[in-house]
């Protein structure tokens, strides 16, 4: 059987796999953007903590999937919200990092001349440092789904659902149709997510700094 026509039979299968996946990505990665933009500031506010914070981050980052998957397993059981929790914690170091390094390295002089004409620190956050950060906040969003678009197949070993249902079913039953329903699907919707999110980067990127990326 041709991969086309497999795909056509199980056609509501794939759907509905592609649907749960994307759910994951999404839902993680939002997860990730609420926890990591407010560290972000705080972080930034609070410089003496940001080395121990990201390097305690980076290294929860290197821990392999199936070893997070393994503990939250043993820790919260099986199901979406376990996965979850997983995917939300490795989508966390990109925008962290992005945020804090996007808000302290805005212009000095353009701060200066903020504190000049009398802002707060808190007008300087949300009038000056976070419209500036916003295209390096953006990219590690886009980084983080990317990473999360694929991390996100291995929630099917705890009854997540999404397309390594069909990658471990291809797997367990030699059956490369499964796996290429699911892998093909997967990388497709990580070069979307990527430019579409590549696509606001480019639109939020102030103009006169469009000239200097490529």
């Amino acid at each position: 059987m041709t991969l086309m026509t497999f795909m056509g039979e199980q056609r509501s299968e794939i759907i509905k796999a592609l649907t749960q996946h994307i759910h994951l990505v999404v839902f993680s990665v939002l997860l990730g953007i609420l926890i990591s933009i407010p560290a972000g500031i705080f972080l930034s506010r609070h410089k003496a903590f940001a080395a121990p914070v990201l390097a305690a981050v980076g290294v929860i980052q290197t821990i392999p999937g199936l070893v997070m998957l393994g503990l939250a397993l043993i820790l919260l059981g099986t199901g979406t919200q376990t996965a979850l929790a997983v995917l939300a914690v490795y989508s966390i170091l990109p925008i962290l990092r992005n945020t804090y390094t996007g808000i302290t390295e805005v212009d000095s002089g353009i701060l200066e001349a903020g504190r000049g004409i009398g802002m707060t620190r808190r007008q300087m956050l949300f009038n000056v440092q976070l419209p500036l950060a916003t295209t390096s906040i953006v990219s590690g969003i886009r980084i983080s789904t990317v990473y999360i678009v694929s991390w996100a197949t291995l929630a099917g070993l705890i009854g997540a659902g999404g397309l390594g249902d069909l990658i471990w079913t291809g797997l367990a039953t030699y059956n490369t149709n499964y796996i290429l329903a699911g892998a093909l699907p997967s990388a497709v919707l990580a070069f979307l997510f990527s430019g579409v999110i590549g696509l606001f980067e480019r639109l939020l990127t102030p103009r006169g700094l469009k000239g200097g990326r490529a």
